[in-house]
This record gives structure tokens, C-alpha cells and sequence, in this order.
């Protein structure tokens, strides 16, 4: 097996395939997340060392070129001098407090400098937490119960919004999830993403009972599926006219996309905002830090000024905004121009390869996220919704992981989930993955589907 690297970061007795076969004995699946687990691609999954710039390291000592990138925070590369040195000085100042402190303040006035239309911002752990907060929010506000969501977009693992989910709800096959009650899942109503229609019939039918419509801003949880022109737009333009709100779900591409998220390439632009916005990854660096933002008098609501009860030991850590707040101020325009281009960079040439092993595909981006649907459906038409994903040719995306993987590139490990660079993706990390490339290519046009 031919890998880039050495084994001076090897972590001594422990390979990721004895690591991986004690852990499936005292983790359910071996894994805290489950697209860690390789389900959808095979093999073992590697258990990372360490991390530096554009690279990751296995307990085995094989360096991967990263195209995972902590699943969006590695903004400016792992490991960054300036955010460890920062972590550093707010870690020997103490870990936690339970008490508020002047980094969190700073971290929000960050994020509102950005998105100007999250009016007051409150910080949480979890994306899950964050959309959790948004619908609780939208229900006090609006005093109705229904919530509107598209196929194919993931929130969190909330109760309500796990019907029709991508990311690895998508991967494992699992269209909902037990333990999820009928009486929850009623008050869900689930689109097909990207049908302006359906979102106006379902405002007819319902719509003195919806009280909001979240959506991620541009899905990236099915894979990159961007909205329509306009689609998002029109949501807005919806929901204010029946009186409900617009949640816009940004913790993937919020300040991942560009300097003030999706919203910045959008509703800046084009002059409207959702009422509330959800955030995470980026905004924390790598350490666990999500947020819920949105008009003033909307997120009033929440106690201890309003009735909306919300609350986390854990909320404004010091240490992870401290990662997040020197996250945001390094990532200036010079960093999403660099990020942009390496996207670009890397879309044209994995089409490129793709065609010239004949692999029907369709490489779909929105800002510099982008993955690969394969299939004639996809090529002809392109894919606009959850549906269209499911027709793909998804079981050509294993070997073609596999063979990134042994030529030292570490892709997502299913094909629903989009790829990240980062500023530190420097030209002999690229060069790498575009020499990985044609290996995969041939890959992918050699599979066949499962019998």
C-alpha cells in the first residue's frame, strides 16, 4: 500500500485497525459520529494522530492530503499558529467558568460585524443546539406549531427535523430515525428542496399553522445541491407574507462560503435576510461552538429577558471562542479568494479526469464547497433535489474514495457530504490531490453496482 508520510507521529501499539476493533467493542460502531465509521466507503477508518496546515496524520504514520477539513472549521488549516497560540493563553487562564467572559461578547460582535441582520446572536455547543433553539424560538414568536423543512436537509440530529435528512442519515440508508415519536414527527412538514410550488401549496393549506421554514442556506448535507436562482428569495418573501419565519441554517457555510456566509453572496446582494440564522463550524475553529442569531425582537424571547427557556454549562467557552474569535479575524478576503481558487482548481480537473474515463457525473458547487454526483441523470440534468440525489450512481463513490486514500488523499468518506480546502492548501497539497486524481478516476468508471 503506496502512502505519503512517515511514522514519526505513529502512536505506538495502537494501528487504527486494533484501535477501530476495541472501540466497535465500547462505542456503538467504534465511532462518536457515524460517517466516521466508513459505512458507506469500506475499510477502516483511520484514527487520526494529528493535523497540521493541509495534512492529517494516522496513529499508523500515514499523512493524508485533507479534504475533510473537520467537516468545514479548518478555515485557515489545522493547527494554525496564531488560533493554538490563542487557545493556549485562554486555556492557561482557566478552562471554564460557568460565568460570563469578554471573549464570548467579542466573538459575537464578530459575527453580527458579518451578518449584520442577526441582530443579537446567542452562543451554543452544537449545531444541533443552535437549530433546536431556532424552532423553539419560531414557535414562541409566531404561537403555531408546524415546521417546514426540505428533503435532504440536515439540521442536527433534532427530534422534528430528522425526516428526509441527508449527511450520514443519508449514508446509513435511515430516511428517519427511531426514537423519534409520531406526535414530533407530525409537526413536520417535508418539500422537495428547490420546488418554489410545493412551498406555496403548503403555505395554502397550512399556513396559519407554520410557523417557519428552515433550510440550509446552500445544502451541502446530500451533497452540494445549491439553490435555484431566486429559490431562497422567494422563501423569504413567503414566509413574510403568511407571517411566518425564515430560519437559515449557515452552520456549514456561514463564514465557510465568504466573509458573512451564504447570506453575504445572497440576501446582501439582493436586499432581505432570514429572521433567524444558525451558525457553527467555522465560528469555532475547531472547538465546539454554534449560535443561534436573528432579529432583535425575535430572539428576545429567549430567558432570561423572554419566556424561551435555553441554557448550557458549556455555552461561550472561553478557550473554544477564543479559537473561534482568532479564526474570524485571520480569515480576511485574501483567505476566501485562496479558498475559492483552490476549489475551482480542483473542480475542473476532477470533471476533467471523470470525462476522460467516460464517468457520467455532475460536479456540483456552491461558493467553494463542491462534490461529485455520478450518473447519467446527473450529467444530463444536474441534481436540484433529495430525490435526484438518490438516483445517482452512489456506488461508484468507494472505490473512488479508496483509491484517493491510497494515493495519501483523505476525501469525506461518503458520497453525500461536500468537500473542504482551506487557505493552507498550498500548491504541492494540490499537486498531490490532482496526481491522486486519475487513479480514482479509473476507479470510479471500473465499479459496478451492488447485486
Amino acid at each position: 500500500m503506496s502512502r505519503y508520510g512517515s511514522s514519526e507521529a505513529a502512536v505506538a501499539g495502537r494501528t487504527s485497525a486494533e484501535t477501530f476493533a476495541h472501540a466497535q467493542a465500547v462505542i456503538p460502531g467504534g465511532v462518536n459520529s457515524p460517517v466516521r465509521a466508513f459505512g458507506a466507503v469500506g475499510g477502516t477508518p483511520p484514527f487520526i494522530a494529528s493535523a497540521s496546515g493541509p495534512y492529517v496524520t494516522d496513529v499508523d504514520g500515514h499523512e493524508y492530503v485533507d479534504l475533510v477539513g473537520s467537516w468545514g472549521p479548518a478555515l485557515l488549516g489545522h493547527a494554525h499558529p496564531e488560533v493554538v497560540e490563542a487557545v493556549q493563553a485562554a486555556a492557561a487562564r482557566g478552562l471554564g467558568f460557568g460565568a460570563p467572559t469578554v471573549t464570548e461578547v467579542d466573538l459575537v460582535d464578530e459575527i453580527r460585524s458579518r451578518v449584520p441582520a442577526a441582530e443579537m446572536v446567542r452562543l451554543v455547543s452544537t449545531g444541533t443546539e443552535a437549530t433546536m433553539t431556532a424552532l423553539r424560538l419560531a414557535r414562541a414568536h409566531t404561537g403555531r406549531d408546524l415546521v417546514v423543512k426540505f428533503a435532504g436537509c440536515y439540521h442536527g440530529h433534532v427530534d422534528a427535523l430528522l425526516a428526509s435528512a441527508g449527511s450520514g442519515v443519508a449514508t446509513l440508508a435511515l430516511p428517519d430515525s427511531a426514537g423519534v415519536s409520531t406526535a414530533v414527527a407530525a409537526e413536520t412538514i417535508v418539500l422537495p428542496y428547490n420546488d418554489v410550488d410545493a412551498v406555496a401549496e403548503a403555505f395554502a393549506t397550512h399556513g396559519d399553522r407554520i410557523a417557519a421554514v428552515i433550510t440550509e442556506a446552500a445544502p451541502a448535507n446530500m451533497g452540494v445541491v445549491p439553490p435555484g436562482p431566486g429559490f431562497n428569495a422567494e422563501l423569504r418573501r413567503l414566509t413574510a407574507e403568511h407571517g411566518a419565519l425564515l430560519i437559515q441554517d449557515e452552520v456549514l457555510t456561514g463564514f465557510r462560503v465568504g466573509f458573512s456566509g451564504w447570506w453575504g453572496l445572497e440576501g446582501l446582494r439582493e436586499g432581505w435576510a432570514a429572521d433567524l440564522f444558525t451558525f457553527g463550524k467555522v465560528i469555532g475553529g475547531g472547538l465546539p461552538v454554534a449560535a443561534v442569531g436573528g432579529r432583535r425582537d425575535v430572539m428576545r424571547h429567549l430567558a432570561p429577558v423572554g419566556p424561551v427557556y435555553q441554557a448550557g454549562t458549556l455555552s461561550g467557552n472561553p478557550v473554544a471562542t477564543a479559537a473561534g474569535l482568532t479564526t474570524l479575524r485571520l480569515a480576511d478576503s485574501s483567505v476566501y479568494a485562496r479558498i475559492d481558487q483552490t476549489a475551482a482548481t480542483l473542480r475542473t480537473e476532477l470533471s476533467r479526469v471523470l470525462a476522460d474515463e467516460s464517468v457520467p457525473h455532475s460536479v456540483q458547487w456552491a461558493g467553494s464547497l463542491f462534490s461529485t454526483m455520478f450518473g447519467p441523470e446527473a450529467a444530463t440534468h444536474g441534481v436540484r433535489d433529495y430525490a435526484a440525489v438518490q438516483a445517482t450512481e452512489s456506488w461508484r463513490y468507494a472505490p473512488f474514495h479508496r483509491a484517493l486514500l491510497e494515493a495519501g488523499v483523505y476525501a469525506p468518506p461518503s458520497p453525500f457530504e461536500a468537500w473542504f480546502v482551506s487557505a493552507a492548501h498550498d500548491d504541492a497539497a494540490v499537486d498531490r490531490i490532482l496526481s491522486a486524481l486519475p487513479a480514482a478516476a479509473r476507479a470510479a468508471a471500473a465499479a459496478t453496482p451492488p447485486a
